[in-house]
């Protein structure tokens, strides 16, 4: 519960006397606010406070939604019909400029406030860290941005910010040299009143993410390996916390293991959480989620069996992955006519609860699987639920209900269980805190380095310490040599497969996997399908051109900006 306190700060920002949403910020200008130090923490929690905006990170695990575990959430990217008129196109270009502009408030006014000087340069750091994430998020969709920086006075100039766009390579090290500001001056740990702010962890894995997306892996790798190895004993004592399942739960949120988190918390008068229940939650999550993203069987069908053999339908039931007959045969029970309670189940129901009960243990404690158990909801009520697959379930009936009537998989992952023991009084407002960057990640994206950099036992040592260092996952080993063959890497091209997998999993429903795809240059071999539901019935047709690695810059954009410069590739 150490992060409350830093969120009371955020939270009261919302109803203060000082209106941090406005834009321009025409009143948040050196001569009503930035006089004292808590003039400057309030500004420090506005930067924060930007994350929460849904095409910004407040729903960042619908970008799962735009690779190929998950669908949902702004379909027609999904489907390919968008245009640079597109609400998400737009959106999430002026949410993040806001986080951006925020920053910039910060700098330009810090040194005008009443506090000592030490404190001063570190909510420096604290401002670039943020506008270094703000301005990498940009980078990842749309390429090369227009670069503000503090010298801008929003208030002032706001109707003449008509910058050209930079290239990829000045908005990156514009990126770059922030993270090494904010490196300089910010704390290993913070006291626990400000649990949940940006520490030096933070921003030297973060650098180390942007130099991995260039592709520098010696450079990315030094980054990750002080994170992972702290070589200079600065104690940051990160670290896999010791159960998967409970990771991503209120148990989890101050653990080591979270790097950096967006701070989230509920409660009547304290509603500062994350939609995780109303879009990732079914009708039978509290309130009544409308699961606008569910994973795919796609995502599904990745999860090994527990002895780290590949998993295939055929091996359980023949015919199952080309017949729709034997897929609804399987799965679809039927329901009582009288009273909507199971009437009778599938014939293979045991044999599929076997199945899924033999998988990756990742796999039942991130996805809600076909007759498994879920405590969810009936409206507020915390009441056991089934996950049956027929027409008509209801939550009244003690049943899981999609909100769309689709025959899916669902996210048991951030998902409130109940109503949370008291703290949960609003789906839109969860209090589990939501990861941008974990261990398991920074672990991940060091075996990539290493595997890049022809080092390929230490990258199947890391890919393995995910694998089973949990008490509750503890999927075998890879191997270079011996074993069985499907627990053998042994060239680049094998161990590369395998951190492609192994990052699915392990972070599925974090919003990784659409960023992933596009710096490893496999959307196009990915992300062309035809998506089928459990009993085989069509659902959508997933379209990636060569276009899509970067978003178009907004049409409205261009119009309020002559000198913007060219448009992305394609559009």
């Amino acid at each position: 519960m150490k992060k409350y306190i830093l969120l009371f700060a955020a939270a009261g920002l919302l109803t203060g006397c000082f209106d941090l949403d406005q834009l321009p910020h025409d009143k948040l200008n050196s001569g009503t606010f930035w006089k004292t130090e808590n003039h400057a923490h309030q500004g420090m929690m506005s930067i924060y406070n930007q994350m929460k905006k849904e095409n910004v990170f407040g729903a960042y695990f619908w970008q799962d939604g735009l690779g190929e575990i998950g669908y949902g959430m702004n379909e027609t990217v999904i489907e390919g019909t968008y245009t640079d008129r597109t609400s998400v196109i737009e959106n999430k270009f002026k949410d993040t400029y806001g986080g951006i502009a925020r920053a910039n408030a910060l700098l330009r006014n810090i040194d005008g406030v009443d506090m000592p000087e030490e404190q001063k340069a570190i909510y420096k750091g604290e401002a670039k860290f943020m506008r270094a994430l703000y301005y990498f998020h940009l980078l990842d969709f749309y390429g090369g941005v227009p670069l503000y920086d503090e010298t801008t006075v929003a208030e002032e100039e706001y109707m003449e910010m008509k910058k050209p766009r930079s290239t990829v390579e000045e908005t990156r090290k514009f990126i770059l040299d922030d993270l090494q500001e904010a490196i300089n001056v910010l704390p290993v740990h913070w006291e626990q009143t400000e649990y949940g702010r940006a520490t030096r962890g933070a921003a030297v894995a973060l650098r180390g993410k942007v130099k991995l997306y260039a592709k520098d892996y010696p450079g990315a790798a030094a980054d990750f390996e002080e994170i992972v190895n702290d070589p200079d004993g600065r104690g940051y004592n990160y670290g896999l916390y010791h159960s998967y399942a409970k990771l991503f739960t209120p148990e989890g949120d101050s653990s080591n293991e979270m790097i950096f988190a967006i701070q989230n918390m509920g409660g009547t008068g304290t509603e500062y959480g994350m939609a995780f229940g109303l879009r990732l939650g079914s009708r039978s999550s509290y309130g009544g989620g409308w699961n606008n993203c569910i994973p795919t069987d796609i995502l599904a069908d990745m999860y090994e069996n527990n002895d780290g053999s590949p998993f295939s339908w055929e091996d359980w039931i023949p015919g199952f992955t080309s017949s729709p007959a034997i897929q609804k045969e399987t799965f679809l029970a039927t329901l009582s006519e009288e009273d909507g309670t199971v009437a009778q189940y599938p014939k293979k129901k045991d044999m599929l609860r076997q199945m899924y009960e033999q998988r990756d243990p990742r796999m039942e404690m991130t996805l809600i699987t076909p007759y498994s158990q879920y405590y969810g909801c009936n409206g507020t009520v915390p009441k056991m639920m089934e996950f049956v697959v027929a027409p008509g379930t209801n939550e009244n009936k003690g049943q899981i209900r999609n909100n769309r009537g689709w025959y899916d998989y669902l996210w048991r992952k951030f998902v409130p269980e109940g109503d949370m023991n008291g703290t949960l009084t609003n789906r839109e407002h969860v209090p589990i805190n939501f990861p941008l960057i974990r261990y398991a990640d920074v672990l991940l994206m060091l075996a990539e380095c290493y595997n890049e950099m022809d080092k390929s036992d230490e990258a199947i040592a890391l890919i393995n310490r995910v694998r089973n260092e949990r008490d509750d996952v503890k999927m075998p080993s890879l191997s270079r040599t011996g074993g069985p063959d499907y627990l053998r890497a042994s060239t680049k091209e094998e161990i590369f497969e395998r951190i492609v997998h192994e990052r699915a999993i392990e972070l599925a429903c974090e919003g990784h996997r659409f960023g992933d795809l596009k710096r490893w240059g496999l959307c196009e071999e990915k992300l062309n399908f035809t998506y089928d539901d459990l009993l085989g019935g069509p659902r959508y047709n997933r379209v990636f051109n060569e276009r899509d690695y970067l978003w178009p810059l907004p049409a409205k954009e261009y119009e309020s900006n002559p000198n913007l410069g060219e448009q992305n590739p394609g559009w």
